[in-house]
């Protein structure tokens, strides 16, 4: 028989041999021992059925067979691989099958649990129950209490393998599964990233319709995605005050719940009231269940978790785990912990996991695989994947391949696919999609993400990707390598201008909080609404040779902080401690740019992000507001862009940056210098626009940077005011041609650094509209210093623009409490236009770039292989295998070919060779 190629590439070197030792027959040496359903413990176990005279056979349960190995291992024997062979049927586990150190197999005699040929053993993590009678209408109950349930605190229940739904308030809506069954808190909105005064984590304000007469709300609990929709709380219910319409928590959410915040409450008897729901009364130990419609009342099949895990391994080596369906537990189905060279393949593991229970987690120990699994409807992630050593980059080469996971996150809403931590661990030819939140999330160091297919995914939170990590302690995810994967339809959902929508904000790999060191090579990403790829403020990341495909809004984007964005000030002490935890380690000393400290990322002119290399990589957009790039608080001097093949259909590149050519005009700014003096004491032509207090003042000094006088405001900010609580001066009106640009230029100093101000061009009429140049933020130092801004005013069509739009004010702002600005020699051009793509090319982007048609394959079906004649080979780009992409049948598949799940809409990754 042969072994597959994926398979020798892929599977340690223990697995391996296990193989060969099975397909070969070297194993005469070894012992084979069944389970099934009708055998019995009392039995010897090696036979594969009963025999005639009823008097052997297999054992019952996997426990006997365990202490029957443990018994001939201490006899010596066996000396070759030993095989547990699990007939078909569904075994209830009154216990987590659990295997410690002493059944450990070794390289050349590994244990191995496996379902018998052709059949399929389920393992339960749960109890039938029985007994149902009817109680009201539909309802049906039954008496859990005398049925073996310990303690009755069971909160899952499955009909006919289906997880079913806890009575609850708004009813689920099958129809709508993501944006359907919600309320909503009630309250005026407030911006997201604004912080309220007040504000607790346990205080839910209800809308009058949504008052409940609920008996014992004690019993309940609340399902809230709270404040910023990136993951949700379940919590219980503490009390209620029906005067207040507030729900108040027993304990805390992850963040204040705020207006318009989406929610339901579940676990009341009074909520009873649509098909498949269930009541669980505690005290009393009866379960009320209302069954599905399709339910056939005489053999459906009820089951509630008793286990939190169905298989345990602690500190085992060479066992595999082969075959099985696992499903009804309340925790993690399959849990290794500290093993090393074992195995979970081919297996099937569908609802299990309540809020912080997986498929399948591997903590820690080194050379464990995660192979060939069918993982969906699951509480948490797919799969759990940690271990090796992040000081001294010591690998633990544990693995998550060929597995097919979806519809994970039931409980937990930032579920993934697969997590994967650690230090030298890798996830590759996974299928994921239908998930709430990230494909793949990582966080280490020397981790490998590669050959994956991720697909709608993102369905329920925002700001998110289908691969994500952060790097707030400096060290994330250096030497971690993102190629060959393919990623699309990455969608996210959440709220815009009142309405929760979907996609919306979403990136496809998404480099979050100072990532540095990450290589994302070879890639194809199609269809983010945000963005293709995000770094927000990464370091030392390569961006090469991929293929990125229509970006909603832009298809690659930067956002940078400066040394006084609150991320950077309030995660600085973590990166120094991250830093110098691994500073003088000899591994470390070899990654990227690890040579600078903390202390010294700021550059001169504040800002951060630096070492960034954008090459060779194939970017293709259709949509013509979208920009080829946005790049924002980026030193372009300190970062690379280029060699890349850009096209947008004969579009204007748009990458949100204007320079201005040559001058056109003269100064248009009026008393620039300010050595004409009005009557009421400002410069002539200038005047107050807001007047925080009788008392503000501003005047003419002689302390100019140039000519006589300058412009002095003193700080008048009014806490006590919601707006206009600062002093605003302004220009007599200007009329200028809309559609042309300008340079906007003044000398600035201020009583102390870092004062905040404002230079600009506005336009407005009251009640219409309001206009103003970006950016016009400037901070500003304690000596004399230029501030520049260029600009175009929007014509007619474009944004911005308003019939209305006929005359001009320049303007300044001081928003300091205390001190005061100086304001001398204001400069306004106009000045020739280059277009954003010239403009970009112009700060050293793109420079040896080209404009031109990629020739893929067959792009309208998701074919981005490159003809021949593509342009892209002549800029270096060399072709990615997507032959290599996503699951592959191997000996350890649990199911081929893979039949996908409903869910999202799926459009196929083209694999067959191009035609020449």
């Amino acid at each position: 028989m042969k072994i597959h190629r994926h398979a020798r590439r892929f599977l340690s070197a223990g697995a391996l041999t296990a193989l060969a030792l099975l397909l070969t027959g070297s194993a005469a040496q070894g012992a084979d021992y069944y389970v099934a359903a009708d055998g019995n413990d009392g039995w010897s176990g090696r036979l594969e059925q009963p025999n005639p005279a009823g008097n052997d056979g297999p054992f019952a349960t996997l426990a006997r067979a365990r202490d029957e190995i443990r018994k001939v291992k201490t006899a010596g024997e066996p000396k070759g691989p030993v095989t547990v062979f699990v007939r078909g049927g569904a075994f209830a586990l009154a216990q987590t099958f659990a295997l410690e150190a002493q059944d450990s197999g070794t390289p050349d005699a590994p244990v191995t649990y496996r379902a018998y040929q052709g059949e399929k053993p389920v393992l339960l993590g749960g109890k039938r129950i029985t007994g149902f009678v009817p109680h009201q209408g539909k309802i049906l109950k039954a008496d859990v209490a005398s049925q073996g349930f310990k303690n009755v605190d069971f909160r899952q229940l499955f009909c006919n393998g289906k997880r079913r739904p806890l009575a609850r308030y708004p009813n689920f809506d099958p129809e709508n599964p993501y944006g359907g069954g919600w309320a909503y808190a009630d309250g005026k909105p407030a911006p997201m990233y604004a912080d309220v005064p007040g504000e607790d984590k346990v205080t839910l304000q209800y809308k009058t319709e949504d008052a409940r007469p609920w008996a014992k709300p004690q019993e309940g609990e609340v399902f809230v995605f709270p404040r910023y929709n990136w993951w949700n709380n379940i919590v219980r219910i503490k009390s209620i005050d029906p005067q207040k319409r507030t729900i108040t928590l027993a304990g805390e959410c992850s963040y204040p719940i705020r207006p318009t915040d989406r929610y339901y409450v579940q676990g009341m008897f009074e909520e009873l009231d649509a098909p498949g729901e269930w009541y669980l009364d505690r005290a009393a130990g009866t379960l009320y269940f209302w069954p599905p419609d399709d339910a056939d009342l005489a053999t459906m099949n009820v089951y509630a978790p008793t286990l939190r895990t169905v298989v345990q391994l602690t500190g085992v080596s060479h066992v595999t785990f082969r075959g099985f369906t696992v499903g009804c537990c309340s925790g993690t189905a399959v849990v290794l912990s500290n093993t090393s060279g074992c195995l979970v393949a081919g297996n099937t593991i569908r609802g299990v996991g309540d809020y912080g229970g997986s498929g399948v987690a591997v903590n820690g120990g080194s050379k464990n695989g995660v192979v060939g699994n069918d993982i969906d409807d699951v509480g948490r992630d797919g799969i759990f994947i940690s271990g090796g050593d992040r000081i001294t980059l010591t690998p633990a080469e544990n693995y998550a391949d060929n597995n097919y996971i979806h519809h994970t996150g039931v409980y937990y809403k930032q579920g993934a696919g697969v997590i994967l931590n650690g230090c030298g661990n890798r996830a590759s030819h996974n299928l994921i999609h239908d998930g709430p939140r990230w494909g793949i999330g990582f966080a280490g160091n020397n981790l490998l993400i590669e050959y994956n297919h991720i697909r709608h995914v993102n369905l329920e939170t925002a700001d998110t990707g289908a691969v994500y990590t952060g790097g707030r302690d400096w060290l994330g995810s250096r030497g971690t390598v993102i190629r060959h994967n393919y990623f699309h339809d990455i969608l996210g959902y959440g709220q815009e201008h009142g309405r929760w929508v979907s996609p919306h904000y979403a990136w496809g790999v998404y480099l979050d909080d100072n990532t540095g060191g990450v290589d994302v090579v070879g890639n194809i990403v199609a269809r983010a609404v945000r963005g293709l790829i995000h770094l927000h403020n990464g370091r030392d990341t390569l961006v090469d040779n991929n293929i990125f495909v229509d970006g909603t809004l832009q298809q690659m984007e930067c956002n940078g902080w400066t040394k006084d964005h609150s991320y950077w000030t309030s995660h600085l002490p973590t990166m120094i401690q991250g830093y110098e935890s691994v500073k003088d380690q000899p591994a470390w000393k070899k990654m990227r740019n690890m040579h600078i400290h903390p202390n010294q990322a700021v550059l001169p002119d504040g800002k951060i992000m630096s070492g960034n290399q954008f090459f060779r990589n194939i970017i293709y957009f259709r949509d013509p507001t979208a920009k080829y790039v946005s790049f924002r608080t980026f030193p372009f001097d300190q970062n690379e862009c280029d060699h890349n093949l850009i096209w947008h259909f004969g579009k204007p590149i748009l990458t949100g940056q204007t320079m201005a050519g040559r001058d056109l005009s003269g100064n248009l700014a009026p008393n620039p210098g300010f050595e004409q003096a009005g009557p009421s004491g400002l410069p002539q032509d200038w005047q107050w626009q807001i007047r925080p207090t009788a008392t503000a003042a501003a005047r003419l000094v002689d302390t100019a940077a140039a000519g006589r006088h300058a412009l002095q405001i003193d700080a008048a900010f009014v806490k006590e005011k919601p707006r206009d609580n600062y002093p605003i001066l302004v220009s007599k009106e200007l009329e200028l041609p809309l559609g042309h640009s300008y340079r906007l230029s003044a000398k600035m100093k201020a009583a102390r650094p870092d004062a905040a101000a404002n230079l600009m061009l506005q336009s407005y009429v009251a009640n219409a509209y309001f206009w103003a140049s970006s950016p016009n933020q400037v901070k500003v130092g304690a000596q004399w210093q230029d501030y520049e801004f260029t600009f175009r005013i929007p014509a007619p069509g474009e944004k911005g623009h308003h019939e209305k739009m006929k005359t001009f004010r320049l303007r300044v702002d001081f928003r300091d409490e205390t001190g005061s600005l100086l304001v001398d020699d204001v400069s306004l051009k106009e000045v020739e236009s280059l277009d954003e793509w010239a403009s970009w090319q112009a700060m050293g982007m793109d420079r040896h770039s080209v404009i031109a048609d990629p020739l893929f394959v067959d792009p309208a079906h998701d074919d981005y292989r490159l003809r021949p004649e593509s342009p892209a080979f002549k800029l270096g780009f060399q072709p990615i295998p997507v032959e290599k992409i996503g699951p592959y049948q191997d000996e350890w598949r649990a199911t081929w070919p893979i039949v996908e799940a409903e869910g999202a809409r799926e459009r196929p990754l083209v694999s067959q060779p191009a035609a020449k």
